[in-house]
């Protein structure tokens, strides 16, 4: 009769037992070490899973010997203190490898650092490689394809929510009521795959919680002392969108792929945060940039091109240091929430790599208001750009940052002027909220639109209007401040309001003393708009300078106004130089947003009309 000692890693697997089972092992002593006894019985003691695992199968061992007249027995000193101290380092399993070799016997293990030791110590190995499972999962039986999330608990019936985010019910799945043996099998199948499987892993190991990601699941396992039962909660995304999906408007797609480098998505659980940010992070790498995500755990689906993740020795801080030295573009930091998070997503985005963060909040403001006292106010608008705010799955709302000194709305001394972060819907522009220090306070005040627009701003909104209808019956005007307006006509009015040379623009600002920015209307129903069109386009020659961007056109045209179109979105207009020139500065918006845009003369049009 051979010896063999199992050690505590062959143990947990659940090896020994099925081998038991099915008859593979026969004429054998089998012998456990107090050393692996009391390890298990030791994280059992800290609510680690391992240890009741573990203590579950001696118990199936002891049972499954009797049955089949093997003898089993629990050789070898407890350990000492210093034994438990240094447990993180092998000192129990050095301790196992001397029980093998001083009872001449043959030491199981599933740890294959184990395994070479003891090989070296001229003991003999019987190493236990990891199986595949040949049984599905439990828990799997309980999801279907509209099943968000599954809730286990101690006699309590399975619960199930089922739909999609902002619209779904808890249903109860069976009224059989579970008991703490079906949950250890549950618990006990998890552990073994998340070790055997490279689709498993462990992301959080603490007393009385566990937290497994396995696939497309998120496991989260409690148990006294943590909680008052045993209780497994097991999450699953029902869908993987595409950012076309979201109905985003071409104004925020534009901000996303060209400025937004500080996003915060922000929503109340459930809401689709997380799938929202993993939709972000394929559109980038699609766009061939370097993608990594901050995660914990790690459950975003993301594709195979992009890197997760997780907390290194315990802390996003040490993730961060080794972030900067792989140089990404992109990085989603999921689930923003302790104040160390804050401040190392701050640091990422100043020093230069884009961010994309989501937080928990209830309201759209709110996302800004929890980096409030993380980081100095001033440097919220360098951190945070552009603010998401998901419900039921969808865009609902998005905020745009900007730092200005200022009188806050409301007040009227011009003593009072301090920094001020506005905070204005995107799609709008209007200001909708305020961050600024008063007193020793940060405050975050609401601004209404009749704050916004003093009576002395409305009569100088109406005396521009009146100014600026001789060229477009009806203007958009806005006041961006003391000094500054921005005018939306047609496009067709444009060039008359700009002037030959900008002289029109020019007179406009000395008679109002502000500086003016005319823009094309969004929505442009004149009859020389690009969409009613009927003229074909010019043909031109491109070619460039160190400064500029110049067009050749026929010299015929001399005089005529040039519509600019880069893949038939508006640029610019601009006037046909002597001999057919067209010259626009790289400088300017219209130079960069050509540089931007246009990858090919193909991707440009110019539209000639004589006003």
């Amino acid at each position: 009769m051979s010896k063999i000692v199992i050690d505590t890693s062959v143990i947990v697997s659940g090896h020994i037992t099925r081998q038991i089972e099915s008859k593979s092992l026969q004429n054998i002593e089998i012998i456990i070490p107090v050393a692996g006894l009391d390890e298990l019985q030791s994280q059992a003691s800290q609510g680690k899973e391992q240890g009741f695992v573990g203590l579950e199968e001696i118990k199936k061992i002891k049972k499954l010997c009797q049955e089949n007249n093997i003898p089993v027995q629990f050789v070898g000193q407890r350990p000492s203190l210093d034994d438990i101290r240094l447990a993180k380092h092998g000192r129990i399993d050095a301790i196992i490898k001397d029980v093998a070799k001083q009872n001449n016997a043959i030491l199981y293990t599933a740890d294959y650092v184990q395994g070479l030791a003891a090989e070296a110590e001229g003991i003999l190995v019987n190493y236990q490689k990891s199986e595949k499972l040949t049984t599905a999962l439990e828990f799997l039986r309980f999801f279907d394809h509209t099943t968000m999330s599954v809730h286990l608990k101690e006699q309590n019936p399975p619960l199930a929510k089922r739909g999609k985010p902002g619209n779904f019910e808890l249903i109860k799945i069976e009224d059989k009521l579970l008991d703490e043996e079906y949950l250890e099998l549950i618990t006990t199948q998890i552990l073994e795959s998340a070790k055997i499987s490279n689709a498993g892993t462990i992301e959080i190991s603490k007393p009385g919680a566990l937290v497994v990601q396995y696939g497309d699941y998120r496991i989260a396992i409690t148990r006294p002392p943590f909680s008052e039962s045993h209780e497994i909660t097991i999450v699953h995304p029902i869908t993987k969108m595409s950012l076309d999906q979201y109905g985003i408007s071409k104004k925020l797609m534009s901000r996303f792929s060209e400025k937004a480098e500080g996003i915060l998505i922000s929503g109340p659980p459930g809401s689709g945060k997380s799938t929202l940010a993993s939709s972000l992070a394929n559109f980038y790498a699609s766009l061939g940039n370097i993608v990594k995500t901050f995660e914990s755990p790690r459950d975003l689906q993301v594709d195979k091109g992009i890197t997760q993740y997780t907390k290194l020795d315990g802390k996003f801080e040490n993730s961060a240091d080794i972030l900067l030295l792989v140089r990404p573009d992109y990085t989603v930091f999921d689930e923003v929430r302790q104040r160390d998070d804050f401040r190392v997503f701050a640091d990422l985005r100043l020093a230069g790599v884009g961010m994309i963060g989501v937080v928990h909040a209830n309201m759209p403001v709110d996302a800004v208001q929890r980096f409030i006292g993380k980081i100095e106010l001033g440097m919220i608008p360098s951190v945070i750009d552009t603010v998401v705010f998901v419900k039921d799955g969808y865009i609902s709302k998005v905020h745009d940052l900007d730092l200005k000194v200022k009188v806050p709305s409301g007040m009227v001394e011009q003593d009072l002027a301090r920094p001020v972060i506005e905070i204005r819907d995107f799609e709008t522009g209007a200001l909708e909220y305020e961050i600024y220090t008063f007193g020793e306070e940060n405050v975050i005040i609401p601004v209404s639109n009749q704050e916004a627009k003093s009576g002395i701003y409305r009569l100088a909104e109406e005396k521009i209007r009146e100014m600026i209808r001789r060229f477009d019956t009806n203007p958009e005007i806005e006041i961006l401040s003391d000094s500054g307006i921005r005018v939306r006509v047609r496009k067709d009015s444009m060039p008359s309001i700009i002037g030959k040379g900008g002289a029109t623009i020019s007179d406009l600002e000395k008679i109002l003393h502000v500086h003016i920015n005319v823009e094309p209307k969004e929505f442009d129903d004149s009859p020389n708009s690009y969409q009613s069109q009927q003229r074909d386009s010019t043909s031109f020659d491109f070619s460039e300078s160190a400064n500029s961007l110049l067009f050749q056109v026929d010299k015929k045209n001399n005089g005529l106004f040039a519509d600019i179109y880069v893949k038939g979105d508006y640029v610019a207009t601009t006037r046909v130089a002597r001999h057919g020139k067209i010259k626009i500065s790289k400088r300017s918006d219209a130079g960069r947003r050509l540089a931007r845009s246009a990858f090919s003369k193909n991707d440009i049009e110019i539209l000639l009309k004589d006003s």
